[in-house]
């Protein structure tokens, strides 16, 4: 993407000079005269990840002045900026010392922006010898960041300028990464994993078109699912029957079928057999159901409540997507035909999660529903909904009003004096009240020109697009517990200590400071102990000796549990968080007076403090909840240590890291287990190694690939490469799963953490299609073994694209107005050989177009002639469009002669000539070129 800050057309040097020394004020005016923040552009671009292999990377900053009147002085200003990379000057030893250097000599000086010095928030200032950046000019600046960036959720983002005292404006940003350029693309030398490509694309989409059988065209695949011919006609108007105690679900089908076919239809029965035995086993299949569709209309039977509704579902998806295209365009068939079918099923695991983290970036209470609405529709039945974490706290507590007042906010706030300090990039999303001013006024404007798709990453991404503020009040959540148990979903409310707990921390110091009451304080203000996390919070970590620690766990808990006696919603079970603790962990309170002087704690070690904390704090959660869960971090298999009514959610199974086999572990030991491995099973991490993916890639690069071939069982068959593409061979010494360990896993749980989850769009991009694979495998019993995953993932593929898809694209949650999911379409592979185009697609079933000069479109059907190079993109069944996909269009070349029309690559962005000639940089000379998209 560009930004120009020229004009088109050439003059002379001289005549510019002169042109600019007219505009400029000199003297005093000068010196008083600042550039207008808008007319300033930042873009940072990784340059070489070869300079320090591993700890840092040498990265560009470009600082273009477009102010015609006003230079960028020597004083007197500072840049303020996000990054979850740290800038190398701010590392101890060697590399901190280099990247000191470094930027002073060019006269500029970094550091971090607030005064808590707490987190991912710096400031970029001149320094002494720092050269003014004139009118019109454009300043490159070389800075060395830690480690790699190689994906652009990467990069330093949420960019404003200050001037002297006065207010933070909006610096208009943009990162590029060139994907042809390996200096910008290896991350380190050991990463041995290739960049996506249309050419890698097209290797790997191996999937050919396959005619579905009914139990194929269902996600998850049922146990039996049998077509007998025909359709029969349903509605919105259909008659249905049941019994009183299933009103909810029958006043769901009825509003689900008004949706999409409003008209009269045959009957639909809907009944409860508490002895169904749907696997024919001698015992009745708990969630289980049949279904079974004849002339005469449509009978739904569950084992209970939750398998009647599974019925309902599956029959939501037995309505053809052309209903559903209908109805979303206002021409709503009178009925709806879906086939005249026998199908039988019941769940792998009862437990069939997904995370949704709304602390690192908020959700609003519709689209938390559009989610729980989606789960239901593939047959998930549980939402942790993580409430609280570093960068914010979301839920209303009556009686503690700082924690949303305070901690519910982000804003340029130094001091933090009414709101956390920025993070991630993000305040106030794109409104105002959070201290920066003129920010984009849209989301066009935040993605410096055209509306974002949010197939991939965007720039409006790192300009502020993204809900670092708000909470639910009281009444929302409630409003989300009942919408929930509508669709037989259990909310597990997480509430995140000892760690990441900076928003419940600094809110209770607030409360202190203003009222002077201490009833609820988190930490000991005399504390010297010294830790630091992964996301750089030094000031994050509640402490476990003071009495005031579990008054407030006691105050959370008791308000929690009031809000679901008042929605009429059981509380089953508490997350009670446990992951990540600052390190090293000798340092856990060990300066901490109040812990020296506690008879209790005093001498303990900072694992025996973890341990006593954890067990006040499960047992008043338990107060509220008959169970508690966390994550593995809490309890370790090799260590005695226990928790009354806990299940851990074992996580970093990354493969080298040591834990590969937690999981099983505890399981063998009797210990239960959600499984939430990470490599499988986080959705937020990036689809790919292409540098448009959004998502971060610690644990491995996750698509539906990975869901779907996942083996709750035998996870270790999914240890076949690390996330930089080198070959994992299973270690001998990993436990490995008994028939008795077996009993003891309890399901999955997929996770969608928030960091780079800035709109809702993303978020169901990163879920979809991850999440059906996810689905899959928690529902279906039929897990594919190793040696038959490819050929049963070519058949989900076909699934995917030539069905779900088109549903997903018309969907309307039952309840809420919209619809449409906004999945993420695949960019088609393709090669150019011999003046010849050749395409394919990941999903049979959906279609590909490709293009000559990016403005006229032509349907492929086959191997065409095109001359050098295309572009292509995958099509959607609403006519959405994935990513361009270019296959061998030139990089651009100095002095090349270009016709009108003629495409180019420059920096990883794509360009079409508009004039004949040679032109200047495509990113300078608006005027010879124009962005595509």
């Amino acid at each position: 993407m560009t930004v120009p800050i020229r004009p088109a057309a050439a003059v002379s040097a001289a005549a510019l000079t002169a042109a600019l020394a007219a505009a400029v004020p000199s003297g005093a005016a000068q010196a008083a005269c600042h550039p207008d923040a808008r007319a300033l552009r930042i873009t940072y671009q990784p340059v070489d990840h070869t300079v320090a292999d591993a700890r840092y990377h040498l990265a560009r900053l470009t600082l273009d002045n477009g102010d015609r009147r006003c230079a960028l002085g020597a004083d007197g200003w500072a840049l303020y900026f996000s990054s979850p990379r740290l800038p190398a000057a701010l590392l101890p030893g060697e590399a901190g010392e280099t990247g000191r250097r470094q930027l002073a000599g060019q006269g500029l000086a970094v550091d971090r922006a607030d005064e808590a010095r707490s987190g991912d928030f710096y400031t970029l200032r001149p320094a002494a010898g720092f050269r003014p950046v004139g009118p019109g000019e454009r300043r490159t600046i070389d800075i060395n960041i830690q480690i790699w960036v190689i994906h652009k959720s990467d990069a330093p983002a949420g960019w404003s300028i200050r001037f002297g005292g006065g207010p933070a404006r909006w610096l208009p940003s943009r990162t590029l990464i060139d994907p042809a350029d390996p200096k910008q693309t290896r991350a380190y030398s050991g990463d041995n994993r290739p960049v996506e490509t249309a050419a890698t694309r097209f290797a790997a989409n191996t999937a050919r078109p396959e005619r579905l059988a009914l139990r194929e065209r269902l996600v998850p695949r049922p146990l039996t699912a049998t077509a007998s011919g025909g359709t029969v006609a349903i509605g919105g108007g259909s008659r249905v029957s049941a019994s009183a105690g299933l009103r909810g679900e029958a006043g769901y089908l009825r509003s689900a079928l008004r949706d999409v076919a409003p008209g009269e239809g045959e009957p639909i029965s809907l009944a409860v057999d508490p002895e169904l035995d749907v696997d024919r086993d001698g015992r009745p299949d708990a969630e289980g159901y049949t279904l079974d569709a004849t002339s005469e209309g449509v009978r739904i039977v569950g084992t209970d409540r939750a398998g009647v509704l599974h019925g309902v579902q599956t029959l939501r998806q037995l309505v053809p997507a052309d209903d559903y295209r209908a109805a979303a365009g206002g021409r709503a068939h009178a009925t709806a035909e879906v086939p005249r079918a026998a199908v039988a099923d019941a769940p792998l695991f009862g437990y069939r999660g997904l995370h949704i983290d709304v602390g690192r970036h908020f959700e609003s209470k519709r689209t938390v529903q559009k989610f729980l609405d989606l789960m239901s529709f593939t047959k998930l039945n549980r939402l942790h909904l993580g409430l609280t974490n570093d960068e914010g706290w979301r839920l209303e507590i009556p009686g503690l009003p700082e924690l949303t007042g305070f901690g519910s906010r982000r804003a340029f706030d130094l001091g933090e004096t009414g709101a956390l300090h920025q993070g991630m990039g993000s305040v106030n999303d794109l409104g105002g009240g959070d201290g920066i001013e003129g920010k984009p006024r849209g989301a066009a404007e935040a993605n410096l020109g055209p509306a974002p798709a949010y197939q991939g990453y965007e720039q409006a991404m790192q300009n502020f697009a993204g809900k670092g503020g708000g909470y639910y009040s009281v009444g929302d959540f409630q409003d989300i517990l009942r919408y929930a148990a509508e669709r037989h979903i259990e909310v597990i409310p997480e509430l995140n200590f000892p760690a990441h707990a900076r928003a419940a921390v600094q809110s209770m110091e607030r409360r202190h400071r203003s009222t002077g009451d201490g009833a609820y304080r988190l930490l000991d203000p005399a504390d010297t102990s010294r830790h630091t996390s992964v996301q750089g919070y030094t000031d994050n970590l509640v402490n476990p000796c003071l009495d005031s620690t579990y008054a407030f766990l006691g105050k959370v808990v008791s308000e929690v549990g009031a809000m679901y006696r008042a929605a009429g919603v059981p509380l089953g079970r508490i997350n009670i968080g446990g992951d990540e603790p600052p390190g090293p962990p000798e340092g856990w309170w060990s300066g901490s007076p109040a812990c020296a002087a506690d008879p209790e704690t005093a001498g303990k070690s900072g694992e025996e403090l973890k341990e006593l904390f954890f067990t006040r704090w499960n047992a008043i959660a338990h107060k509220a909840a008959r169970a508690t869960t966390g994550w593995e971090d809490i309890i370790d298999p090799a260590r005695p240590f226990r928790l009354k009514g806990f299940t851990p959610l074992p996580w970093q199974n990354v493969w080298g890291w040591g834990r590969e086999d937690w999981a099983y572990r505890f399981a063998n030991g009797g210990t239960p287990v959600i499984l939430a491995h990470a490599t499988n099973l986080y959705m937020d991490l990036a689809y790919n190694k292409d540098p448009d993916e959004p998502g971060y890639y610690w644990a491995a690069y996750v698509d539906e690939k990975s869901t779907f071939t996942y083996q709750p069982f035998d996870v270790y068959a999914n240890a076949v490469e690390d996330r930089w593409g080198n070959p994992v061979k299973p270690n001998p010494s990993w436990t490995r799963l008994t028939p008795e360990g077996r009993k003891n896993i309890l399901g999955i749980e997929a996770q969608l953490w928030a960091e780079n989850g800035k709109t809702p769009e993303i978020r169901e991009y990163q879920a979809f299609p991850k999440l059906l694979g996810a689905a899959e495998r928690a529902w279906n019993r039929e897990t594919p073994s190793p040696a038959g995953m490819d050929a049963a993932f070519a058949t989900f593929s076909n699934t995917l694209g030539q069905v779900t898809f088109p549903l997903l694209a018309f969907y309307r949650p039952v309840g809420l107005p919209g619809e449409g999911v906004n999945y993420r379409i695949p960019p088609p592979g393709a090669k150019v050989a011999g003046g010849i185009l050749t395409a394919n697609v990941r999903n049979p079933g959906m279609a590909v177009e490709y293009s000559t000069d990016g403005t006229r479109w032509t349907r492929y059907t086959g191997p065409v002639q095109v001359g050098g190079y295309a572009l292509t993109r995958t099509l959607g069944a609403d006519g959405r469009a994935s990513r361009l996909s270019p296959a061998g269009v030139p990089g651009w070349q100095a002095g090349a002669a270009y016709e009108p029309g003629a495409l180019v690559t420059h920096q990883g962005e794509l360009y079409r000539a508009t004039r004949a000639g040679t032109g200047r940089s495509p990113d300078l000379s608006p005027g010879w070129w124009a962005p595509v998209r």
